[in-house]
């Protein structure tokens, strides 16, 4: 046998890969699932030992043990804003030193950086909540608009981040400076 016709399950032995391929059959939310409970850094919060003898069920959900999906999901989604804000604020600074006086150039560069960050994880979260936060709190449907009832008079959706949220923020004009021609 030539040496370069290896066949499929040879070269995943030679790989060192232990599973036979395409024995993978788990949909993308599974594979998105357990990525989220893998910590790749191997290091994290230990939980509690009572959070370990603690099953997670309707039963202690009722009971008040565990928080429901949407809250946790508001914290993180809260989390990540307030993360993106204060790592944004920093490359802001940062470029403001690169720049010192050439409003021009920094006005340019900022807005190139804002246009190429990247909210895609933050995104997702808001994406589900407003899928499913009308459905886990059991919003009631108004019959004449056919969307769900505003909660505490506002919509429950949330705005995904962009440039525009960054930049309403963390303008690239400086402080103090009136808006010129074109600026809201």
């Amino acid at each position: 046998m030539c040496a370069h016709t290896a066949t499929v399950p040879r070269v995943a032995e030679d790989r060192g890969d232990h599973h036979p391929p395409y024995e993978d059959r788990a949909s993308p939310a599974e594979r998105a699932l357990e990525r989220s409970l893998v910590d790749p850094g191997g290091v994290g919060k230990p939980l509690r030992r009572s959070s370990l003898q603690r099953s997670r069920s309707v039963e202690s959900y009722l009971r008040g043990e565990a928080l429901p999906r949407y809250i946790r999901r508001a914290v993180e989604i809260e989390r990540a804003t307030r993360t993106h804000l204060r790592e944004l604020e920093r490359a802001r600074r940062r470029l403001r030193e690169e720049c010192g006086h050439d409003e021009r150039a920094f006005a340019q560069l900022w807005e190139a950086r804002v246009h190429s960050w990247d909210f895609s994880a933050v995104n997702d979260l808001v994406r589900e909540h407003n899928e499913w936060y009308p459905v886990e709190r059991d919003l009631p449907m108004d019959p004449r608009t056919g969307d769900y009832v505003p909660v505490n008079g506002r919509s429950y959706r949330r705005p995904e981040l962009d440039a525009g949220w960054a930049l309403r923020r963390l303008p690239a004009r400086p402080a103090g400076a009136p808006p010129g021609r074109g600026d809201a």
